[in-house]
């Protein structure tokens, strides 16, 4: 259910339309804004309306609210310009990698903020918990190029296997998660890590 209609009608309240004038004056870099959980969607979605030119980053405490805000955030605005920009499971100091999933969902998200994924529309608003805003970044990583397959083209099977191998898949006999791919005579098996 879209409730697209109440954002038009809530900019009318004193409050809102301040705070909508500040984002759209470009002299405020950050706004830092107080609500109750109820109303923080439709105090994005007004504020994102004020902002078409730049994308509006919600930072919320944990995942799971973060998420929760994701859905609300899409019945004020179209969805697919909403994004979750989740965090790692693992934490930094430890040997472990985090899911290649999240490592996906995570890309693609960089990806469109960069203009290089085609999408039907720019993101206007991306929500993440704290933690995925305080993992690092390595600089350069929306610019990576993804293999794309086109039916009915004809593809080099080495070169698709290194092209992979670069993206950071892995090679196996039998695909059975995310982010591997398998090679058995002239069929590619691959499981997208999204």
């Amino acid at each position: 259910m879209t409730l697209a209609g109440l954002v038009k009608l809530s900019s009318a309240d004193p409050t809102l339309s301040d705070l909508r004038g500040a984002a759209r004056s470009h002299a405020v870099r950050t706004l830092d804004v107080s609500a109750p959980a109820p109303m923080r969607p439709l105090i994005a979605a007004a504020l994102a309306d004020a902002t078409p030119d730049r994308p509006l980053l919600l930072v919320t405490a944990t995942y799971r609210e973060a998420e929760q805000l994701t859905e609300a955030c899409r019945s004020f605005l179209p969805p697919d310009e909403v994004a979750y920009y989740p965090a790692w499971e693992t934490l930094p100091h430890e040997r472990l990698s985090p899911r290649s999933d999240t490592v996906g969902r995570r890309l693609a998200v960089l990806r469109r903020l960069a203009g290089n994924e085609s999408a039907t529309a720019p993101l206007r608003v991306i929500v993440a918990p704290i933690r995925s805003v305080l993992q690092p970044q390595v600089k350069g990583l929306a610019d990576l190029a993804p293999v794309r397959l086109v039916v009915g083209e004809d593809f080099d099977l080495d070169e698709l296997a290194a092209a992979l191998v670069g993206a950071a898949y892995v090679r196996v006999d039998l695909v059975e998660r995310r982010g591997e791919f398998a090679v058995r005579g002239g069929i590619v098996d691959v499981f997208p890590p999204t």
